[in-house]
């Protein structure tokens, strides 16, 4: 199982990729980058990808609800997975603890910005960010393969 330096170095051979760091959420530290950041400062842009993260994790319209307009709510909400979130195996999953938000995406004119929340056994705060150039990159193509990495990410 890869560890974050492997973790990183692996997003960097998707096509466009510019830079790519893994942070932590709660106190906008990177644990480790690699390649290029927006701007040029890692530590501003894992501040400032933090924010965004915190923001979309702790807003109630954003995270995980289980519910879809018109459907039902309270004890009957069903999580997406199909499992009710009240039950102890709940929307975690035997894998470990969900996030409450899976992706954050995030395009401008030249890039796109992949922010993917890691799965682990215990409340992880802690997300890949991915910086594509728009032209080389495709960003369906970067989110499965993300999506794959952090599955297999051994923080620690």
């Amino acid at each position: 199982m890869p560890g974050i330096d492997e973790s990183l170095l692996e997003a960097m051979r998707l096509p466009g990729a510019r830079g790519a760091s893994v942070v932590d959420w709660i106190s906008g530290l990177a644990l480790g980058a690699v390649g290029d950041a927006p701007g040029g400062d890692v530590e501003a842009t894992a501040a400032e990808t933090a924010e965004l993260a915190r923001l979309a994790t702790e807003s109630g319209a954003l995270a995980l609800t289980g519910t879809a307009p018109g459907g039902p709510s309270g004890d009957d909400a069903i999580a997406p997975s199909g499992r009710d979130p009240g039950d102890p195996g709940g929307a975690d999953g035997p894998s470990g603890k969900e996030p409450p938000v899976q992706d954050l995406i995030i395009t401008n004119a030249d890039s796109y910005h992949l922010l993917r929340f890691v799965t682990t056994t215990f409340d992880s705060t802690v997300f890949v960010h991915l910086w594509l150039d728009r032209s080389e990159g495709n960003l369906a193509l970067a989110r499965i393969r993300l999506a794959e990495m952090t599955d297999r990410l051994v923080l620690g």
